[in-house]
């Protein structure tokens, strides 16, 4: 467990010895923010998180896996892999202890949105229910992003292939029952397929925590999804390790 340890804590300290962090968080705060005021928020007078919530979805769908291509192809790029392996630690923990070192970096983003909740409670009186679950789901939404970029980050030794695949497997999910989406399976693969579609979008389950309907089923759709991504993950690299 010590050695798990100094793997999160190596990690996270390489994303804030170097400038990546730093330039994610402020890309970050400054979309977060300017896609929120520029649809109206003041305008809306409306003492609600609702509009900087719904940009959280396709935000995270570029931002997350810039963050996730480097959790796995870098090691394998510089061969640092071997060493990390030569570690008294199993493949499970080492993929665990890069994912919440990365997923720290992508909660504190989001903690450092908190003046956001003070600007809607100086527009009046804020319901805090929908806000705590949009958080809430904006962390797992964020952890299911990750993981799936986890896969491809141990997939492809090329940060930018693992970036560029990352994105594709996350707009899957994301716009699963988009109406062009739902439309092409339907026509092409099976309408009962089709209709399945909107069980995995990660936009129609977002929406339903962030609106305050917290429901056992959104969030372990979440959490399963992100520990199956994982552990694809470590079955990957465990191949990878007997070659």
């Amino acid at each position: 467990m010590s050695a798990c340890t100094s793997i999160f804590k190596r990690e996270v300290k390489s994303y804030f010895a170097t400038p990546i962090a730093y330039v994610f968080l402020v890309i970050f705060l400054f979309f977060s923010s300017f896609l929120t005021f520029s649809k109206g928020f003041f305008e809306s007078r409306e003492a609600s998180m609702r509009l900087f919530f719904s940009n959280m979805p396709l935000l995270f769908l570029f931002l997350v896996p810039a963050i996730s291509m480097r959790l796995w192809a870098e090691e394998r790029r510089s061969n640092s892999i071997e060493f990390l392996f030569t570690l008294p630690v199993t493949t499970g923990q080492a993929v665990l202890a890069k994912f919440f070192a990365a997923w720290s970096v992508l909660v504190i983003a989001l903690a450092l949105t908190f003046p956001m909740v003070l600007t809607v409670s100086y527009l009046g009186k804020a319901d805090p229910g929908p806000i705590a679950t949009g958080y809430l789901g904006s962390v797992l939404m964020a952890g299911a992003y990750l993981a799936i970029g986890s896969f491809f980050s141990a997939l492809s030794r090329n940060q930018v292939i693992a970036f560029i695949l990352s994105v594709v497997a996350c707009g899957a999910f994301l716009y699963a029952d988009s109406p062009q989406a739902m439309e092409f399976v339907a026509t092409h693969i099976s309408s009962r397929l089709a209709n399945m579609l909107e069980l995995i979008s990660f936009q129609t389950r977002f929406e339903s925590i962030q609106l305050g309907r917290l429901q056992l089923r959104d969030l372990a759709f979440f959490l399963l999804l992100s520990s199956g991504w994982l552990w694809a993950t470590i079955v990957l690299l465990e191949e990878r390790k007997g070659a």
